[in-house]
């Protein structure tokens, strides 16, 4: 081989290697630069992922805000529906509670003029007259929900009932109401006047 050859040889491997150590620098600086791109596209996508969740659990801390608004508001409209279905119902059952309270003044002066003697005809006919007047208003107070009270050797309640005197009665027992003053009323179970009366001590 000539050394012309051998020049030639040496020349040609040497730009082979020289090709070869570039391709290997471009090759490093190629894979360095893919494992950038790749790093930043998955600091990038972390990042997203970290936010998406940040704004899922906002999402859902609002979400469970709304969920218990929602369900205060369902139990105050409902608690408001049955108040005012209670108000209603009262309004009605207790409706003539004060013109039944005025009317009771009647029935009282019908009943104290049933109490006194009489001795003629005439009288006689008019107090008939006045029972049947008499029967007819509680009749009538009753259909409307008023019950009259007359708590004659029932035993004495304070809900119910108002203590006018205590007297020492040795055929009654203790507490017991031995005597009526005023009878006593009550509308749909509601007392709209007690029964004053005279208790056994």
């Amino acid at each position: 081989m000539s050394e012309k050859d051998v020049k030639n040889q040496e020349d040609t491997q040497s730009t082979v290697e020289e090709t070869v150590e570039t391709a290997a620098e471009q090759l490093e600086e190629i894979v360095a630069d893919l494992s950038g791109e790749q790093a930043e596209e998955l600091t990038g996508d972390a990042a997203r992922i970290e936010e998406l969740e940040k704004a899922l659990e906002e999402a859902e801390a609002k979400a469970a805000e709304n969920m218990d608004l929602a369900l205060r508001t369902k139990a105050e409209a409902e608690n408001i529906r049955r108040r005012s279905e209670n108000e209603v119902t009262n309004a009605r059952k207790y409706a003539i509670e004060k013109f039944a309270s005025e009317l009771l003044a009647v029935v009282d002066s019908i009943e104290q003029g049933l109490q006194a003697k009489v001795e003629t005809e005439e009288g006689k006919n008019i107090q008939q007259g006045m029972e049947l007047t008499l029967k007819m208003t509680l009749s009538t107070l009753e259909k409307f929900g008023v019950e009259q009270l007359n708590p004659l050797e029932e035993v004495f309640d304070p809900q119910l009932h108002e203590a006018m005197t205590m007297v020492p009665s040795p055929d009654h027992e203790s507490n017991t109401i031995i005597d009526v003053f005023q009878k006593g009323y009550t509308l749909n179970g509601r007392l709209i006047r007690p029964a004053r009366v005279v208790v056994a001590q």
